[in-house]
C-alpha cells in the first residue's frame, strides 16, 4: 500500500441513529452514482474495517503492519456498499465483514510483504535444510541448520516464522476440475463412527433449521457471536444497541433455539416410532 492508513482520525465519528442511517441508505440505493452519499456510508461503517483488521492481524507475520492491510479492508467495505442489496435478507454488517475479510486475505495472497533480505535468509535456510537432509539422511534439527549457517537457532526459528503463506481452507489443491479443496485434505484426528456421524449431521441440520426460525435480529446476533467471534459489546456497536440489550437478546435466542430443537427431536422420535 502506497500510503499509510490512520484509524485514529475516525475515533470521534458520530454514529448516526438507525433512522438517519436508513435514510442515508435509501438515498444511496436510489442513485448509486452518488459518491458523496457513498462516502458518508463508508465513514459510518469504517469501524468494521478496524474490527476485521484486528482479527486478521493476529494470524499474520509481525512484518505485516495494520497500515499495510487496512487499505485493502477499506476496498472491501466500498465493494460491500456498492454491491449490497436489501433483498439479500441479511444485515449489511454481516455481509460487509465477509467482504472486508475476503478483500484483505485475497490481497495478502497476491502481495509479498517480506523485505528482500528476509526472503534471501529464508532461501538460505531452506537450501541448508535440503543439503543437511542429504548429508545426514534425515531431517536436520534447528540447531544443526543454525550451526551450518553460523546463526543462532532462535534467529533461524524467527526467520522461518515469517515465511507464512496465507491461504484459505477452501482453496483448491491443483488446477484440475477434480482438485480437492484444502479443507478436504485435513486429517480428522477425532474420527466419528458412522452412527456418531449421522447423529452429528442430524444435530447440525436441526440447528440450521432452528436458526432460520429465529427473527432476523436474533439470527444475526447468533451469527456474529458464534461465527464471527465478536464480543457482546462489539455486536452492540454493530447493531446499534446496548451491550445489556444484546445479552438479553442472546438469552432469548438460546431459549428459543432450545424449545425449537426439543420440538424437532420430539417430532423425529414420534416419526421413528410410527
Amino acid at each position: 500500500m502506497e500510503q499509510s492508513f490512520d484509524f485514529s482520525s475516525y475515533n470521534n465519528i458520530k454514529r448516526l441513529p438507525e433512522n438517519e442511517l436508513n435514510l442515508l441508505w435509501e438515498k444511496y440505493l436510489s442513485d448509486k452514482s452518488d459518491k458523496q452519499t457513498r462516502d458518508k456510508l463508508i465513514v459510518q461503517y469504517i469501524y468494521l474495517v478496524r474490527y476485521a483488521v484486528g482479527r486478521v492481524k493476529v494470524t499474520l507475520p509481525a512484518t505485516i503492519s495494520i497500515e499495510d492491510i487496512a487499505g485493502y479492508g477499506v476496498e472491501g467495505l466500498i465493494n460491500a456498499i456498492e454491491r449490497f442489496s436489501p433483498q439479500r435478507n441479511t444485515r449489511f454488517e454481516t455481509y460487509a465483514l465477509i467482504r472486508i475479510r475476503g478483500a484483505i486475505l485475497d490481497r495478502i495472497r497476491t502481495e509479498d510483504f517480506l523485505p528482500r533480505s528476509i526472503r534471501k535468509k529464508i532461501k538460505d535456510i531452506k537450501q541448508a535444510t535440503e543439503y543437511l537432509k542429504q548429508e545426514l539422511g534425515r531431517m536436520p534439527t534447528t540447531t544443526e541448520i543454525a550451526n551450518h549457517l553460523d546463526m543462532d537457532p532462535e534467529k533461524v526459528t524467527q526467520i522461518l516464522s515469517e515465511d507464512v503463506v496465507v491461504t484459505s481452507i477452501y482453496d483448491k489443491k491443483g488446477s484440475s476440475e477434480d482438485s480437492m479443496e484444502v479443507i478436504d485434505t485435513i486429517e480428522d484426528t477425532g474420527k466419528l463412527t458412522p452412527h456418531e456421524r449421522m447423529e452429528e449431521q442430524n444435530v447440525k441440520s436441526d440447528l440450521q433449521k432452528a436458526l432460520q426460525r429465529l427473527p432476523e435480529r436474533e439470527r444475526t446476533l447468533m451469527v456474529l457471536y458464534y461465527q464471527e467471534n465478536m464480543t457482546m459489546k462489539e455486536i452492540g456497536e454493530t447493531m446499534g444497541m446496548s451491550e445489556s440489550r444484546i445479552c438479553q437478546l442472546h438469552a432469548q435466542a438460546i431459549m428459543k433455539l432450545k424449545n425449537i430443537l426439543n420440538e424437532s427431536r420430539t417430532t423425529r422420535l414420534q416419526q421413528a416410532i410410527v
